[in-house]
């Protein structure tokens, strides 16, 4: 199976992360699937953003849960881009989507945009580092995907993955060993990396024997895909 390519936040080496302007650039350069971060205005709103406070990607300062989404949208994303809502990323690009939730309030929203919309399911798997988050959404909907996402916790992800009924887990790649990737595998559960920028990261991939990558970099894409047809076999 050809190895998945995700773009982090769209692919934010080139684009202002988390904007609809990243979304569709990744799309562009053929990214498998886009992975975007979800929380919470002050008045109930799913927007996008990677941050707690919007301090560091735009040029207002405080927490988006002290924002309502009207003082959000007036804010610079950067290049003039504004704070996305959920629902826009959707129907900005038609790529598949993973969607990383912060907490259990943001996957019961998330959960109900979800439902109310034909079709989204099959593009959407929700993930996060909180296995609280990801407990309630399949209470809501359990025949949605989930993927559990882990840093210096990646040792115990096969064993937390499986009891959350998860298929598939990111971890960062420098967490990663043979031994992680191999309860994962006997466990029937996809393994990706973040983030891979760069040639070194891509081998280490390899060597794993990784399932995907998630990146925020045009030139690894191409590498995955130029792999890819190096192995594809010839015709006739």
């Amino acid at each position: 199976m050809p190895m998945l390519t995700v773009g982090h936040r769209g692919l934010m080496s080139v684009e202002p992360e988390n904007t609809l302007r990243s979304f569709r650039r990744a799309e562009r350069e053929g990214l498998d699937v886009i992975e975007l971060d979800l929380h919470l205005s002050k008045d109930g709103a799913l927007v996008v953003m990677h941050d707690a406070e919007v301090d560091r990607t735009t040029d207002g300062t405080g927490s988006i849960s002290d924002l309502t989404l009207s003082e959000l949208r007036a804010l610079d994303a950067g290049q003039g881009e504004r704070i996305p809502v959920f629902t826009e990323v959707v129907e900005a690009v038609g790529t598949s989507l993973q969607a990383e939730i912060k907490d259990r309030a943001a996957a019961r929203v998330l959960a109900g945009v979800i439902r109310d919309r034909a079709g989204l399911a099959e593009r959407v798997t929700v993930i996060s580092f909180h296995d609280d988050a990801l407990r309630e959404f399949r209470q809501e909907l359990p025949d949605v995907p989930v993927g559990l996402v882990t840093q210096e916790s990646t040792d115990t992800a096969p064993e937390r993955a499986r009891e959350l009924g998860a298929g598939l887990v990111s971890c960062e790649l420098v967490h990663l060993d043979e031994d992680v990737v191999g309860r994962c595998h006997a466990a029937g559960i996809r393994v990706i990396s973040w983030t891979v920028n760069t040639d070194a990261d891509l081998a280490r991939v390899r060597e794993l024997g990784l399932d995907g990558v998630v990146t925020d970099s045009p030139a690894i894409v191409r590498a995955v895909r130029d792999q890819a047809a190096g192995d594809a076999p010839s015709a006739g």
